[in-house]
């Protein structure tokens, strides 16, 4: 499984019309369920003359994560929530959320054309969507000898792994961040640079 994957940079909202009806898209970032509902409930809030606020998310791993979820909000079953979730599965972004918030506008779009609008408005908010990358990382600790302290900088230097503290005692600890995918190859090159000398701990189970 992957330890890295996109995700919402930021929060955007998208229009389009259908048939005289509107169909307004918020969508973003949430790092968990509870954010997701949080978020549901503030578009609520935000398009009260909405006739429905159809939702969907993925709160967490995009491949692997249980925390999803839909909701047709009112429509026919079926032809809004899962196609909304279906468009974020197929895109491979987690931590995502959106809600189509529908003023209806006097037409009835069947539920085929239903499932296209929502499809739609959805597809078009993730192509706009500003994506950065969230990186699966585990807490560890390097400790070696003062004599290697410079080496092994620039072994982490190497490796792009951030020093995010080094305290001195009997000998220099780094506190640092390691990418899950990492770890082995990390481990590896401390035995061999430091001849075994260099111990490497994660805080992780």
């Amino acid at each position: 499984m992957r330890s890295s994957y996109n995700i919402p940079a930021e929060h955007i909202c998208v229009e389009q019309e259908i048939k005289r009806s509107r169909f307004v898209t918020d969508i973003a970032h949430a790092e968990s369920k509870t954010d997701a509902l949080a978020f549901i409930e503030m578009i609520k809030l935000q398009q009260p003359e909405a006739r429905h606020h159809c939702w969907a998310y993925i709160a967490g791993h995009p491949d692997s994560s249980i925390e999803r979820g839909c909701s047709d909000a009112g429509e026919p079953q079926g032809t809004a929530g899962k196609p909304m979730l279906n468009v974020l599965q197929h895109k491979n972004i987690g931590e995502i959320v959106v809600v189509v918030s529908r003023y209806f506008g006097g037409i009835k779009l069947g539920a085929g054309g239903l499932v296209r609008a929502y499809t739609s408005a959805v597809q078009q908010a993730v192509d706009a969507l500003p994506l950065t990358r969230h990186i699966d990382t585990t807490d560890a600790t390097l400790h070696a000898p003062f004599a290697l302290e410079s080496s092994l900088r620039r072994l982490l230097d190497k490796l792009g792994i951030e020093i995010k503290e080094t305290i001195y005692r009997d000998d220099v600890a780094f506190h640092i961040a390691v990418e899950s995918i990492k770890a082995e190859e990390l481990e590896e090159a401390i035995t061999n640079s430091s001849h075994g000398t260099a111990s490497l701990t994660f805080s992780d189970p």
